[in-house]
């Protein structure tokens, strides 16, 4: 394999994790639906550790709107009722001694604005993220052609290949953030 097959081969793995990362952040964005996900960015305050949520008890969806938490340490309850209060989800967690219920409101028109706002904010996030691998990979290929170790012509067209390749990805960004997006603004009946 040629060290410019090597190089875009690490730009797109590079790249598609950018894209991972994003799509675990929208994750955590609610859509008006109960899901687990929307808690796995939660973190409790657990004798003085700071510990995922998801690592402290289970989450299940008994109903479309709402979601239950049983915590294996019900010492651990309040805490995690807090964190939840103090998260900017929105949700009222509501505590019975030794599970919590969180029933997940219907969006207003402002919040679901606020929600897409937040998406767009992740999706230019993520495309900066991959206009500068593009870039790092870019500087490579540029300093390579300098070096003698490309040509002209393999540095003209491996540099189409990086271009190609980053469109590609944003294109990916486009496509999940449109999805996330209509998420958001559907409104159940």
């Amino acid at each position: 394999m040629s060290i410019e097959t090597e190089t875009l081969n690490q730009t797109k793995n590079e790249m598609e994790k950018a894209i991972a990362f994003y799509e675990t952040e929208l994750s955590s964005i609610r859509t008006g639906r109960a899901d687990p996900k929307l808690l796995q960015n939660i973190k409790v305050d657990y004798y003085g550790t700071l510990t995922p949520l998801t690592q402290l008890c289970t989450i299940s969806t008994p109903e479309p709107m709402s979601l239950f938490i049983q915590p294996w340490d019900k010492q651990s309850i309040k805490e995690i009722e807090r964190a939840i209060q103090i998260s900017d989800l929105g949700l009222s967690p509501n505590n019975d001694g030794s599970m919590i219920r969180i029933n997940i409101p219907p969006l207003s028109t402002e919040r679901r604005q606020t929600l897409v706002k937040m998406v767009n904010k992740k999706s230019e996030d993520t495309n900066v993220t991959i206009r500068n691998i593009r870039k790092n990979y870019l500087n490579k290929f540029r300093d390579m052609e300098k070096n003698k170790s490309l040509s002209q012509d393999e540095s003209k067209t491996v540099q189409s290949d990086l271009q190609s390749i980053t469109s590609t990805f944003t294109d990916k960004v486009e496509n999940i953030t449109k999805t996330k997006i209509n998420e958001i603004m559907e409104i159940d009946k």
